[in-house]
C-alpha cells in the first residue's frame, strides 16, 4: 500500500492527539462502549481515494463505524461493513480488524450531486438499500454475516438498527465529521454504547436519549477535546471506567506480490493480448486504498513465460 501525501508534500497538521479507540465500561459494568478519535485516518483515505466532501462524509462514515464495531474484535478477527443502495452512493465497503487496521472504498466515485447541496443528510443519496456485517472470528469455522434493509439512510442509525433486528442488542452510535471553512477534515470521530445482558432497560434509553443530543464529537476533537473527556463530562454520571485503548488507521494489506498473482490467474490469451497490445503500462488498482501498480512489457513477458 502507498499512503499519498498532500498535495503540498508536507503532513496535516492536527491540533489534536493521535488516533485510538478507547474502550470503556459504565452504568455498574453494565453497558459497553468505545470512543473514537480517526481524524487522521479519515484525513488519509480522503488523500488515498482522491474524495470531495460528500464523498468523504459517506465513506468516513463507514470508516468510523466499523472502527467503532471492531472494539469487540480480538486476535486475528476482523469483520467487514457493506451497503448496497439504489441511491447516487450505489454502495459502500469497508473492513477493519482487532488491531485498528482500517479499509474499503465507494462504489461509485465522484457521487453525482443535481443540484447545490443544503445540507449533509445522506439518505436521499443511498436511498433504498441493504446493510450488511460479516464477522470472521479467529475461532469459528464460517464467517457470521447478517443484512438488515436499511429503515433511515444515516448509517449511525442503520448501524444501531442493524444490531436491535440481527442481534438483538440495543445499541447507539455517533458518527462525526467536522470540516473547517476550506472544506478539509478538522477532526473525525464517533462513539459507540452498546447494553450488556444484565443492563436496565431505563437506563439504556436514558443513554441512549444522552446519545441522540450529544453534540458534534468532531467540533470536540476539533477543539482539542480528549475523547476520553468528551465520554467523562457528557456520561459522567454513569461512572465510565476505562480498560483499555488502541492505535487505529487506515491501512491495507495490499502489495505488488499479491496484484501480480492476479495477473497469473488470467486466462493466457488474455495475457498474451495484453503482451501484444498493451497499453504500457497495465496500471492495477487495489480498490481498497487506491494504490496503483504498474505493470511493463517486461514484467508481462515474464509472466507469460512461466504460463
Amino acid at each position: 500500500m502507498e499512503k499519498k501525501r498532500p498535495e503540498n508534500k508536507q503532513p496535516v497538521q492536527l491540533d489534536i492527539d493521535d488516533d485510538g479507540l478507547h474502550r470503556f465500561l459504565m452504568a455498574g459494568d453494565t453497558i459497553f462502549g468505545a470512543v473514537l478519535n480517526g481524524s487522521r485516518m479519515i484525513n488519509q483515505m480522503r488523500r488515498n481515494h482522491e474524495l470531495g466532501i460528500l464523498e468523504t462524509l459517506a465513506l468516513g462514515h463507514a470508516y468510523l463505524g466499523a472502527c467503532l464495531m471492531s472494539a469487540g474484535l480480538k486476535g486475528k478477527d476482523h469483520l467487514g461493513l457493506q451497503v448496497d443502495c439504489s441511491g447516487p452512493i450505489r454502495g459502500l465497503a469497508v473492513e477493519a480488524n482487532a488491531t485498528g487496521d482500517v479499509r474499503g472504498f465507494l462504489k461509485n466515485v465522484p457521487i453525482p450531486v443535481d443540484k447545490p447541496l443544503e445540507d449533509f443528510n445522506l439518505a436521499p443519496f443511498f436511498g433504498a438499500g441493504f446493510l450488511s456485517v460479516t464477522r470472521t472470528l479467529a475461532d469459528a469455522k464460517h464467517p457470521f454475516t447478517g443484512k438488515v434493509m436499511m429503515a433511515h439512510g444515516t448509517l449511525a442509525k442503520d448501524l444501531a438498527h442493524y444490531y436491535l433486528t440481527s442481534e438483538q442488542i440495543p445499541t447507539s452510535f455517533s458518527l462525526s465529521i467536522k470540516f473547517d471553512g476550506d472544506g478539509n477534515v478538522a477532526a473525525a470521530g464517533g462513539l459507540f454504547l452498546q447494553a450488556m445482558p444484565n443492563a436496565d432497560g431505563a437506563v439504556v434509553r436514558q443513554v441512549e436519549d444522552r446519545v441522540v443530543a450529544l453534540p458534534s464529537i468532531g467540533s470536540f476533537l476539533a477543539h482539542g477535546t480528549a475523547p476520553q473527556e468528551m465520554v467523562l463530562s457528557h456520561m459522567g454520571d454513569y461512572s465510565p471506567r476505562f480498560i483499555d485503548q488502541r492505535k487505529v488507521g487506515f491501512f491495507c494489506h495490499c502489495n505488488r506480490d499479491q496484484i501480480r498473482n492476479v495477473l497469473t490467474l488470467l486466462p493466457i490469451g488474455e495475457l498474451r493480448d495484453i503482451q501484444a497490445k498493451g497499453p504500457f503500462p497495465v496500471e492495477i488498482r487495489c480498490h481498497h486504498c487506491n494504490t496503483r501498480y504498474p505493470f511493463y512489457r517486461e514484467h508481462i513477458d515474464r509472466i507469460v513465460a512461466a504460463r
